[in-house]
């Protein structure tokens, strides 16, 4: 399936898949700040909607399909989960923020939680903000944006579940979600856009995050 994705030269995408060949290993899930690892690498985070795929987006890039836990039940994910590639890049898996199928109460206790690890990871290289390519932004989407604006945190905005729209709606959603961006000081000026149902996009991703890894 092709994607109006930006292109990559060779060596980009060479060092892309390179680095997504190294095993990648569950590190832990916490709940609160101070049980996370020591800030020691490279560390990119996945965050997005409740169900947007965040956990589907690790396990195809990782190749790993086990990984990160997937639901079709919202809010499933309550932790940060961190994920070692193999020393050169730590991910870590957010709690879906919006809705959720849970209380009130803990919703609006992760959502604190996620606002307080974007603002205090001294190591923290990008956030990966996932929007699904059927719904594009959402309030809650916006809402998180200007929280990384305002902390200064460098996000890029990955759609997801690109194979269940057409290229014509894609396009346009992914042209509206850049001029959204072009607001934003902290917001990456490139949209990617994936599928991980049949790995469209992937190989951009992975080339994009190995710019961003500690050397080989």
């Amino acid at each position: 399936m092709d994607l109006p994705n930006p292109v990559f030269d060779q060596a980009a995408l060479d060092a892309g898949a390179r680095l997504f060949r190294r095993p990648c290993t569950f590190v832990r899930g916490v709940l609160e700040l101070a049980q996370m690892p020591e800030p020691n690498m490279s560390e990119i985070t996945f965050a997005g909607r409740s169900n947007v795929g965040k956990s589907s987006l690790i396990n195809a890039l990782t190749g790993h399909g086990g990984l990160a836990r997937t639901s079709d039940t919202p809010g499933r994910t309550q932790e940060i989960n961190f994920f070692d590639l193999e020393g050169r890049l730590m991910l870590t898996d957010l709690p879906g923020y919006g809705y959720a199928q849970a209380p009130k109460g803990t919703v609006d206790t992760w959502n604190e939680f996620i606002r307080r690890y974007l603002k205090g990871r001294p190591n923290l290289r990008r956030a990966l903000v996932l929007i699904d390519s059927r719904h594009g932004l959402k309030e809650n989407d916006l809402a998180i944006m200007k929280l990384m604006d305002d902390s200064a945190v460098n996000y890029q905005i990955i759609m997801t579940k690109a194979d269940k729209v057409k290229p014509g709606p894609l396009e346009a959603t992914r042209d509206a979600i850049a001029a959204e961006l072009a607001k934003h000081v902290a917001g990456h000026p490139d949209v990617l856009v994936t599928s991980s149902f049949d790995g469209s996009g992937l190989d951009a991703v992975r080339a994009a995050l190995s710019e961003l890894a500690r050397p080989e």
